[in-house]
């Protein structure tokens, strides 16, 4: 009877628990991830850094490398086949496959876009048209990461894929790279939020070096008064304009401008609201998860990953330089009239890059409020990665 237990005897029972235990299934890789979960974990609860996507995408992280949670969690491969999204076998697809689904089909970027385009207020560019080119210039960080990903090695879609960090807009990677180098879409897409939510340390030392204390004091006249007309004719003309010239951005662009619509035409508050509350949450916490859970020890510990995160902080540093390069001798052209540091803000991480130029100006002078101003470049920064994420498609998809 001691030794015997409804047909096993305790031996069996103990190895069959032991086999069964994530300890048991020991891989370095996992615990050396589960250690880097614990670096964004920290960055999001205690430093703040782009809390909403930074803790799901940590925590997704954590679940998928806890030892033996990959089988549960997102399923299991026939034996030799290869691991991909459609091979996991369908009886055993588990939750964090299910959340995937969203990221594998490109859905969540578009719909994240959606949400953005109902909470920005376009005014600011559209009052001050010239900040289009300050955007243009952020996206330097863009093109030099994209000659840089190829000097190392990668191909010609890979290099397409790891540029797109250099945009700061974590969507748009995550769809570039889905489109162009499905494998490197874990690598990408920590790259580009780990380095937006380090956006205030990147740019902050730059635009000191880069800026005199003369330019950082400079005040700017306010922005004119923006028709509800002009507000609403806006998304409609951009889409259009696209549309033709550029069809690759428009999943982006198009649901940027449509949530901008729902929020300017007055017309569906209900929708604005949703799209920019209820609906972004959402999707923001799947896609979180969904990044972080493909960022497995085996596959993301690599040189190559290292490779990806350097070509990443060079190319965020990169686009900070070409804004405020731009908008430094916009100042020129202008005697004075623009303050260089709303060119910081051309890079697509939206509200925080323009509140960043505010603190900055602040620095030097307390009562100088760059906000609005620096939000005409911010808004332009994010048109600008969707136009080059399309170029980028168009020529490597």
């Amino acid at each position: 009877m001691l030794t015997n237990f409804l047909g096993l005897n305790f031996g069996d029972i103990f190895t069959k628990l032991w086999n069964n235990m994530g300890a048991s299934q020991f891989d370095w890789h996992n615990y050396v991830m589960l250690a880097i979960s614990a670096v964004l974990f920290f960055l999001a609860i205690v430093k703040k850094y782009e809390p909403m996507l930074l803790l799901p995408i940590a925590f997704g992280m954590f679940l998928i490398n806890l030892p033996g949670a990959e089988s549960v969690l997102w399923g299991t491969y026939a034996e030799g086949a290869e691991h991909t999204y459609e091979a996991v076998e369908p009886a055993s697809r588990g939750l964090l496959w299910y959340l995937y689904y969203g990221v594998d089909k490109v859905i969540y970027p578009p719909l994240i876009f959606l949400g953005i385009g109902a909470m920005t207020d376009f005014g600011p560019l559209i009052a001050n048209p010239k900040s289009m080119l300050i955007g243009a210039g952020a996206q330097l960080g863009i093109f030099v990461a994209l000659f840089g990903a190829v000097l190392l090695g990668f191909s010609g879609a890979e290099a397409a894929a790891i540029a797109i960090i250099g945009g700061a807009d974590g969507p748009t990677a995550i769809y570039v790279s889905k489109m162009l180098a499905e494998n490197l879409v874990p690598t990408i897409a920590i790259a580009a939020y780990s380095y937006m939510a380090l956006i205030p340390a990147i740019q902050k030392p730059v635009m000191r070096l880069l800026t005199t204390k003369k330019e950082r004091a400079i005040r700017m006249k306010p922005l004119r008064t923006v028709s509800k007309a002009e507000k609403v004719i806006f998304p409609i003309a951009v889409t259009l304009v696209v549309g033709l010239l550029l069809p690759d951005a428009i999943p982006l662009l198009g649901m940027l401008m449509l949530g901008n619509l729902f929020r300017e035409s007055g017309v569906v508050e209900r929708l604005s609201s949703q799209a920019q509350n209820g609906l972004i949450n959402t999707v923001t916490i799947f896609l979180g998860i969904a990044v972080g859970c493909k960022a497995k020890g085996d596959i993301f510990l690599t040189t190559q990953t290292l490779g990806i995160l350097a070509i990443g902080i060079f190319a965020f540093y990169c686009g900070t330089i070409g804004g405020l390069l731009t908008a430094k001798l916009m100042c020129k052209v202008t005697k004075g009239k623009i303050n260089p540091l709303i060119g910081s803000a051309g890079v697509s991480a939206v509200p925080m890059a323009a509140r960043i130029s505010e603190d900055v100006g602040r620095e030097t002078d307390p009562n100088n409020h760059l906000l609005m101003h620096a939000m005409g470049p911010n808004v332009a920064g994010v048109i600008g990665s969707a136009l080059a994420a399309g170029m980028l498609l168009a020529c490597f998809g």
